[in-house]
């Protein structure tokens, strides 16, 4: 097993300012870094500190990307991304304006698509069955229950 110690606050502020440079890194990904790396609490709030006024720590920039790419890239739903962002401990206000990143009508066409496409997949004969298995998907996906539920009913009438 490695060391994984850091004894210079200095070292630790390069390496941290380079991990956050990469890409978006919130606070709790960098706490996580820095208690895997044994440096006390002060020197933790310290370098934290340092990293937010100098804007490599941004939890709204974060949030906005985090939501952009969640959904444009894994198509996941509201429900799942707000999940994610709470288990990182992103404040609701910073939640909230990572969702409205998400357009409305591009939300709608990507549940839609994706009912499509798990539709056609989906070999099952009972119609019953076959759209409580799409609704699952849909819903593990992130997707609101009404949504889906609409979604379902708009495409079987």
């Amino acid at each position: 097993m490695t060391n994984n110690r850091i004894y210079n606050i200095k070292v630790a502020i390069e390496r941290l300012k380079k991990f956050c440079s990469i890409q978006d890194r919130c606070q709790q990904d960098v706490i996580n870094k820095l208690r895997n790396w044994g440096l006390t609490q002060n020197s933790q709030d310290h370098i934290l500190e340092i990293l937010i006024n100098e804007s490599y720590i941004d939890e709204m920039r974060y949030a906005k990307s985090f939501c952009r790419g969640k959904f444009n890239i894994k198509k996941w739903g509201k429900n799942k991304i707000k999940y994610e962002l709470k288990k990182k401990n992103i404040s609701k206000n910073c939640i909230s304006e990572g969702l409205n990143e998400i357009d409305d009508c591009s939300y709608l066409n990507i549940l839609e698509k994706i009912y499509n496409k798990k539709k056609e997949n989906t070999s099952e004969k009972n119609i019953i069955i076959k759209n409580n298995k799409i609704a699952a998907f849909l819903i593990s996906k992130g997707f609101e229950r009404n949504l889906v539920w609409e979604v379902i009913k708009e495409k079987n009438y």
